[in-house]
């Protein structure tokens, strides 16, 4: 039985690998050792993951956004132990919560979401949704998540290439990259049929409540510029998130 405070530290240790995992993935494309993310010098294990977290050669810290996601990945492990979701288990949650994790960082910081994070995710996914929803409903969940999002690529460079021409500009950056094309059909797998359909129609949701906020809040401060864009990518993530993790609430609610 484990005790409170070793889940705690697994809950940080897995914020430190998908720490290390967003500094040097984006950057090396290959597990590396540590670097830093300001002159990209190699860091010591002890220094990079425990003490000073300081780079010795330009000196600067680690990001405050590493004690950010090892914090909540520590409490995230807690509530798992206390409270677990039902039909998930610790393990497998706290798989999943490192997955969403590093795509949500890699994301949020240089709009990608890279092919080698997508090809574990998605036969991690295969296996959590077949074991959840059978292989059947997770096959087909999967396929769809990936056309409901590949229609809303090729449907994006369309009209965003159309407004360019119209104001006579140059588009020099997609509505959606297909990095959320695979991510829609990985977050598929996992939700499975009919949940891959309530996944998207919330992802919908969640996107344009935060763009409308974002929006507001840009020409509030006059920061506001055209073609300013968001990575789609959390909003896939927080859907998945939300059916995973709260499923129970969920159906009660839609009264399933």
């Amino acid at each position: 039985m484990l005790s409170i405070f070793a889940v705690f530290l697994i809950g940080l240790a897995t914020g430190a690998i998908v720490n290390y995992l967003s500094d040097v993935l984006p950057i090396k494309r290959q597990l590396v050792a540590p670097i830093c993310l300001h002159c990209e010098a190699r860091q010591s294990v002890v220094n990079y993951f425990f003490w000073p977290r300081r780079c010795k050669v330009c000196g600067r810290q680690r990001k405050f956004r590493a004690y950010v996601v090892e914090l909540v990945l520590a409490i995230s492990a807690l509530w798992l132990w206390l409270y677990p979701p039902e039909n998930i288990g610790f393990v497998t949650g706290i798989l999943l919560l490192m997955y969403f994790g590093l795509v949500t960082v890699i994301d949020i910081e240089h709009r990608l979401i890279l092919n080698p994070v997508s090809l574990v995710g998605a036969a991690m996914s295969l296996i959590i949704g077949t074991w959840l929803h059978g292989l059947k409903t997770t096959l087909i969940g999967g396929i769809i998540g990936f056309l409901a999002m590949l229609f809303l690529y090729f449907f994006g460079g369309v009209l965003m290439n159309w407004l360019a021409r119209r104001r006579g500009k140059v588009l020099d950056e997609d509505a959606l990259g297909f990095g959320d094309v695979n991510l829609s059909g990985i977050l598929g797998l996992l939700l499975g049929w009919p949940g891959v359909m309530i996944g998207l129609i919330l992802t919908i949701l969640l996107a344009g409540v935060f763009s409308l906020l974002y929006l507001l809040g840009a020409l509030l401060t006059r920061s506001y510029r055209m073609n300013m864009s968001i990575p789609y990518g959390p909003f896939l993530i927080s859907s998945a998130f939300i059916l995973l993790f709260f499923r129970e609430y969920v159906l009660q609610y839609l009264g399933w």
